[in-house]
Formats: structure tokens, sequence, C-alpha cells
């Protein structure tokens, strides 16, 4: 039986979550079983109720606002704890149209990604203003350059994962997961996927950030931070090459100046180009250590994966045996049924 969970994670969501959850189709061709996952990120208001008044199969409530990248990371554990085969990520405003949602994991049934990402297509999005289409466009273009895969609209939540391809997410930051898991899923080689997809106005402004220096702060660190931890055999060797380069320059003037026998006045010069040689080496040699951790981080993440397979496999293999092991009652009240009925048939005329 193949099975999808919608996971919504939400922080002070009543307003808009039952009609969230209402969008979601009940009924897709090629899943048996669609169920919805709400995580309540510490809310303080009725998103719990409102969650299941509106339907959700199953809520999973942090004790306080841990923020959304651990709330989606929370998220995943749970819906692969409950043996989703497949996984949709929607948000509680109602941003996404629930509707879309068979499109969105098409690819995935059909086996041709491991990820899909819904693509809003924000430069023809009435609402948004013209310096948040730039942005959007910039930032998609460095997440696709970082990742190694091309990504129409690397910050839409609207995102579709395969049990495999969810294994394998292991989100760090803070502050939100979309170009996280994407540089992490892009450098491991996913198969990464876009879909156009439909979205709705959201009229309260965003709870993730309070202006948009802040938001390309936070996201500009979790980017590098993220593609560090990959390629940093890359980063530091291009800085250490950069700074031994600027550091030949003064290097080289005093060199001439010397031979020509007014080397006296550029000591300046040799020791600025000295200074800036060896820090740039010091890059160098950190680019190497950087890059065997980077190496042993790999290893950890494989063996995390391993471990999550194992984890998830007991759990499934438990819930086949609760429902092998029934409450003593309720075997007992099955036995009366099944004897009352073969006593009233066996009263019968004969």
């Amino acid at each position: 039986m193949t099975k999808l969970i919608v996971q919504i994670p939400c922080f002070n969501e009543e307003a808009t979550l039952a009609e969230a959850v209402g969008d979601i189709p009940r009924q897709i061709d090629g899943i048996d079983q669609v169920e919805i996952l709400v995580i309540d990120d510490g809310s303080t208001d009725r998103t719990v109720e409102v969650a299941k008044a509106s339907g959700a199969d199953h809520v999973v409530s942090n004790p306080k606002n841990i923020g959304l990248a651990q709330s989606f990371q929370r998220g995943l554990d749970a819906c692969l704890s409950l043996g989703a085969d497949f996984i949709v990520n929607t948000d509680g405003d109602n941003q996404y149209c629930g509707r879309d949602i068979p499109k969105l994991i098409a690819p995935l049934i059909a086996g041709d990604a491991d990820i899909v990402v819904g693509d809003r297509r924000p430069a023809e999005i009435a609402h948004f203003s013209p310096l948040k289409r730039l942005l959007q466009k910039f930032g998609s273009r460095a997440v696709s350059g970082l990742a190694g895969v091309e990504v129409a609209d690397a910050v839409s939540g609207f995102r579709a994962y395969t049990r495999q391809a969810a294994m394998g997410v292991t989100v760090r930051s803070t502050f939100s997961y979309t170009t996280e898991t994407l540089i992490q899923a892009g450098r491991k080689r996913r198969a990464i996927v876009s879909i156009p997809i439909r979205t709705n106005k959201v009229e309260r402004p965003s709870r993730l950030f309070r202006s948009v220096p802040q938001f390309l702060s936070r996201t500009g660190r979790t980017m590098l931070r993220a593609y560090a931890m990959y390629e940093p055999l890359k980063i530091f060797l291009a800085l250490g090459v950069v700074l031994m380069a600027v550091g030949m320059a003064p290097i080289v003037r005093f060199l001439v100046h010397y031979f020509l026998g007014d080397g006296a006045g550029m000591i300046q010069s040799l020791i600025l180009g000295g200074v800036l040689f060896l820090v740039g080496g010091v890059c160098a040699l950190f680019a190497l250590i950087a890059d065997l951790i980077a190496y042993n981080r790999q290893l950890l993440e494989l063996t995390l994966e391993r471990v999550r397979k194992i984890e998830y496999a007991m759990d499934e293999n438990d819930r086949r045996s609760a429902k092998k092991k029934r409450f003593p009652a309720e075997r007992l009240r099955e036995e009366l049924s099944h004897l009352k009925d073969r006593i009233g048939g066996q009263s019968g005329p004969r």
C-alpha cells in the first residue's frame, strides 16, 4: 500500500490552517492512502484544536518554538516513522494550492525524480514587488549554482520527497530549510525537478524574518555554510590562492626595487607581502583539513541514513505486530460476536 503524508509546519496559523487542510485532496491516482500531519511549533493560539477539527490525522507539538527548519526536520522524521512512501511539505498560511499536490508528486510516482520543488513563478506573481522578484531570481540562480542542479524557485516550501530522499535530509539550520536541503540534495546527486504550481495571496507578513536585509543575511549564511560542508576544498583553496597572489604583488615590487639598488625603502612591501602569502598558505592548509572533515561528515551522513532505515523498518514491524496483537477486550468482543452469529444461524428452522 502506497502512503503519502502531507506535512504542515505551523506557528499560530489558526486563521488559515483549516482552509489549507481542506484543500488537500484525499484521493490521488497512484496513492492508496493520504494522511495529513501538522507540526505545531509551540503555537500560542488554537492551531492544535483547528488541526484536529479540520481532519488532520496526526499532530506533533513542539514544547516551545524551535523554528521552521527544525520543525520541518521533525516532521520528516515523524512521516518516515509513520511509514510514508512519499512526503509533501506545504505551509499552514495556505500560500500554496493543495489541489496541485497530484501534479507535484507525479514525477515521484513515475520514478523520474527524488525531489520535486513547486515553482511559484515569482516573476508572474502580481503581489510580489519588483525588488522581491529580482531577489527571488538572483537567489534561485545562486542556489542552483551551489547545488549543481537547476532550481526555478529555490525558496519555495511546497515540495515533495521520496522516502529514500527524505531519509538523506539532515537540517542543521535554525532559520530555514529551503536552500540548505537543496544544496545538500544536489551535492548528493539527487534528481531534483521543478513543477509550476498555483499560489494564493497571503495577507499577513512573514513570521520567518522581519526585514529583507535580515532575510538576505541569514539566507546567505545558510547557503555558504551548507556549500562549505560539501565543498570546503574549493572555498578555502580559492581563498588561499587569492591571498597568495595578492601577497606576491608587494613581494615582486620589493624585489624589483632591491635589484635596482633601491630596496631599503621598500621593506614594508616585503613585510606586507610575506604576511599575505603566509596567510594564504595557511588557508590552503585549512582547505586540506576541511576536505578531510567533509569526507568524514559524508560518512556520518551515510551512517545516519542507514540507522534511519533500520529504525523505521523496526517501527513498521511494530505496527504490523500491533495489528496482529489485539487488545484482549477487543478480541473478546469479536469472539462473542462470532459466537452469537453462529448460535443465531443454528437456531433457525430445520
